[in-house]
């Protein structure tokens, strides 16, 4: 699959497909990603502990029988595992840290390595929460969104990994956002129920941060359940090590349905309920009672100024065509996964391929949402 199938962008970094390699504690390190990982997108390793209290807390964690790493010169280890990734995917670091001064210093050195620093928001384990780290700084929020501003100053790009379902996950998010990351990295975890898919669209209807979702990605049917709600990238952790060739197969896998498709993570349709802000792309002209009127008016919207709104994108496109169509515009037209005549005797007219409308349609969902009244980030 050619590399530039997917125009995946944060910051100054290019992500080649939406598959990544998360971080897990004395085991992702650049071995483990060099023959795990080769496909990705991107490789997150770590997480790394900077600081005397997060080493004496990981050395604690070992003798009970956990794995993590440790070092006491932990930026040494860091500088030599970024020389050692092999080339492709892009690289990030997840730290902890008990103290500001040590996150700066790897954020610096990361900066100047081209790779992508992770925050580590998201261990649970008792010896790092009684230090304030990790999990522990969910209910933090001061501290949190200091952290996050200090190590923005350094220039890093900026993940922030953190775990759902915790405390009120939309105000977290939105001053994660408001704080300057560049990245929201959730593990969806919901207790005894597998990945929280309706915190997934909750979440990506209040940022347009770049979304990373993870937890019990085991397949292209569990990724694609992340990415119809919104994620923009999926994290695969413990099914590596059950299947070392799940990264291969997903990135396979995703990259034939961006071919055929051209929106890798079209969001479902808003009517259904199941769809975030961006199933906006799809909805018909609002002239009749429907979820649309609801979830136009989180973006200020009213229906003549949806209207005006689509309408305006869609001139000098292709979706300004199709005059037998429902509303007598592609532009009012639903997902190519649904099946509708009218549309496709369109398209065909047209010479217009399933993968080119869909990026039509993405294009056009971006432009919903950048000309809202209501910011995205102030939805809850």
């Amino acid at each position: 699959m050619s590399d530039n199938l997917f125009d995946i962008k944060v910051g100054d970094f290019y992500f080649r497909n939406p598959i990544a390699l998360a971080p897990m504690g004395g085991i992702t390190d650049s071995t483990f990603a060099n023959e795990k990982a080769i496909d990705a997108g991107l490789v997150i390793l770590g997480g790394y502990n900077l600081d005397s209290a997060t080493q004496k807390a990981a050395a604690e964690m070992v003798s009970r029988g956990r794995k993590e790493f440790e070092s006491h010169e932990p930026l040494k280890v860091i500088g030599d595992e970024l020389k050692a990734v092999n080339e492709g995917p892009v690289v990030g670091i997840n730290v902890r840290s008990s103290k500001i001064d040590s996150l700066i210093k790897a954020a610096e050195l990361v900066r100047d390595a081209g790779a992508i620093l992770e925050l580590d928001a998201h261990c649970r384990q008792q010896e790092m929460i009684d230090i304030g780290v990790g999990q522990a700084l969910l209910s933090d929020l001061p501290k949190l969104t200091e952290w996050i501003s200090r190590i923005k100053e350094t220039g890093v790009v900026l993940s922030v990994k953190v775990r759902a379902n915790v405390v009120d996950d939309i105000e977290l998010v939105k001053k994660i956002d408001a704080a300057g990351a560049d990245i929201l990295h959730l593990d969806s975890m919901k207790e005894g129920a597998g990945a929280d898919l309706k915190l997934i669209k909750e979440v990506r209807d209040s940022t347009r941060m770049f979304l990373i979702c993870n937890n019990s990605v085991t397949g292209i049917d569990s990724a694609k359940d992340m990415f119809t709600r919104g994620a923009e990238m999926v994290s695969v952790a413990r099914a590596v090590l059950e299947d070392p060739g799940i990264i291969g197969q997903l990135v396979n896998r995703v990259s034939i349905q961006q071919e055929e498709m051209g929106w890798y993570n079209a969001p479902k349709h808003v009517c259904r309920g199941e769809g975030d802000l961006r199933g906006l792309a799809f909805c018909c002209l609002p002239v009749k009672p429907c979820p649309v009127h609801n979830t136009i008016a989180k973006l200020g919207y009213s229906a003549q100024e949806f209207a005006d709104i689509k309408n305006e994108f869609a001139k000098g496109t292709m979706l300004e065509y199709g005059d037998s169509t429902c509303f007598g515009s592609l532009v009012w037209c639903c997902k190519i996964s649904k099946p509708c005549y009218l549309r496709d005797g369109v398209l065909e007219t047209l010479g217009l391929s399933d993968s080119e409308y869909m990026r039509l349609k993405k294009e056009l969902a971006d432009y919903i949402l950048d000309h809202a009244k209501k910011p995205v980030n102030s939805q809850a």
